[in-house]
């Protein structure tokens, strides 16, 4: 019996990489899963089919249920296509793990126009679009009185939630992400869904040209120690967080080799407060106390 034995699951970016390793951890598990890929460069500039196709291939090979989905997740159309791949295959839809990006790192003097637009419309655009289709088939299952359990896994990044140089563009979709977790986890919990976030930290072709992390991720010679960065390591969060009985939502994970941590959202901490309007003179005065 696997953790996520009937589960059907939808997995964006599945071709390579993290999303490869979620696909594949899912089917083992007993996951029926759509691997969805648009086989894109890096900076999303190019497109093929085979990198879903090699695993849906993959899965098949060692007894699993998946097929291939090439629909741009940021197109409203194709996102509204994406789930109906799963309702016309496996004929419901219990999980979406939205994993699907590009990157183009610049720093903000040399980011143009067209480098914030794309990775803005994977990143985020490519987390609502499913995320919205999904969430409508199922408030629509849970309306007609149709027992739901549904999950949504998210894919933010420390890159966002901490910062990162020459990533404003990445860092704002995916500080947008985690954000945009907690409230559609208030919002969908009454139709039955929980929603969460992952912060990965692993071997990648994006972390490979991270700038400051290409010499820190590569994988040990010696095949005995472990391999902190290794993709594989990222997906038992996400098949934890997509399991029936699991009640975790509204949660942002930090999670990298063996370990995993809990994001706190945007926290208010120290305080300058007074009984009327503050004169700008003293708060100019005042505020190196509040910086500490």
């Amino acid at each position: 019996m696997g953790a996520l034995d009937g589960r059907v699951a939808i997995i964006t970016g599945a071709g390579r990489g993290i999303g490869r390793e979620h696909a594949l951890l899912f089917a083992a598990e007993g996951a029926k899963v759509v691997v969805n890929d648009l086989g894109g460069a890096l900076d999303g500039s190019a497109s093929a089919a085979t990198p879903a196709e090699e695993v849906v291939a993959e899965i098949r090979a060692f007894g699993g249920e998946a097929v291939a989905n090439h629909d741009n997740v940021a197109e409203w159309e194709g996102g509204a296509r994406l789930i109906q791949t799963a309702l016309d295959t496996y004929g419901e839809l219990d999980v979406l793990v939205n994993n699907a990006g590009i990157l183009r790192d610049r720093v903000l003097v040399n980011l143009s126009e067209s480098d914030w637009d794309a990775v803005i419309n994977v990143h985020l655009k490519g987390h609502f679009v499913p995320t919205r289709h999904a969430a409508t088939y199922w408030r629509e299952r849970a309306k007609a009185g149709h027992p739901v359990n549904a999950s949504i896994i998210n894919t933010s990044s420390t890159s966002g939630l901490l910062g990162n140089i020459g990533q404003s563009n990445y860092g704002a979709a995916k500080a947008g992400i985690a954000a945009f977790t907690v409230i559609i986890a208030e919002e969908l919990g009454r139709y039955g869904v929980r929603a969460n976030a992952i912060a990965p930290a692993a071997r990648t072709r994006m972390t490979e040209s991270t700038p400051g992390l290409a010499d820190y991720v590569v994988k040990p010679s010696d095949e005995a120690v472990f391999d902190v960065w290794d993709p594989a390591n990222i997906s038992p969060l996400v098949a934890t967080l997509a399991m029936a009985d699991c009640t975790a939502t509204g949660r942002v994970f930090f999670v990298q080799g063996g370990t995993v941590r809990l994001f706190q959202n945007w926290t208010m901490t120290e305080t300058l407060e007074r009984d009327d309007r503050w004169a700008v003179a003293d708060l100019a005065a005042q505020l190196p106390a509040l910086l500490g």
